[in-house]
């Protein structure tokens, strides 16, 4: 069972580094891997779960955060709009994006990140992603507000990319040009 223990946090190399992609078909011990992120997410949501292990909540996870550098994301949560969203993915790559934006009002947080990075993260608001699933399958998924900007944190990750990188260093919460927040809706 993955902990917060087993996810490595802000100065670790393989936060930094591009993730290699991984052979097809996966090999059993990369399926499990990600059946296991998957698990860790669904434990950090779950009350009980995540007080008995120490869990901090978690919505998305990518073999990077812990030490892993293949590209494979999971990710497991409710949108605004109640449509669930849970997938183990391999190779995920964005392979189209809205020109206009959106960002979190109340900004982005990572498990790796154990401090608190105010200020907006501008993100296409809407996105195509490719990628295998757990099960072996090509997928395509259209995505938009919340959902993308949970995907694009993830694959971030596959690409050495931190969240608080996208942040206006100047002034954080400055809104980003063509963007509105996608939690006001």
């Amino acid at each position: 069972m993955i902990t917060m223990d087993d996810i490595v946090r802000e100065g670790h190399p393989a936060l930094r580094e591009r993730a290699e992609e991984v052979s097809l078909p996966p090999a059993q011990e990369e399926i499990e891997l990600l059946k296991e992120m998957l698990q860790f997410l669904k434990n950090s949501q779950d009350e009980e779960i995540a007080q008995k292990y120490k869990l901090r909540a978690g919505v998305g996870l990518a073999a990077p955060q812990l030490g892993i550098k293949k590209r494979m994301i999971a990710v497991h949560f409710v949108d605004f709009h109640d449509n669930e969203y849970s997938y183990g993915l391999i190779n995920p790559k964005v392979v189209s994006h809205s020109v206009e934006k959106t960002y979190l009002s109340s900004g982005e947080g990572c498990l790796s990140v154990d401090r608190e990075v105010p200020g907006y993260v501008p993100r296409p608001a809407r996105i195509t992603v490719t990628a295998t699933d757990i099960d072996g399958n090509d997928i395509k998924l259209r995505l938009k507000g919340y959902a993308a900007i949970v995907f694009q944190h993830e694959i971030d990750h596959l690409n050495g990319v931190m969240f608080y990188d996208h942040i206006n260093s100047k002034n954080p919460f400055e809104a980003p040009e063509n963007a509105n927040p996608c939690d006001v809706e």
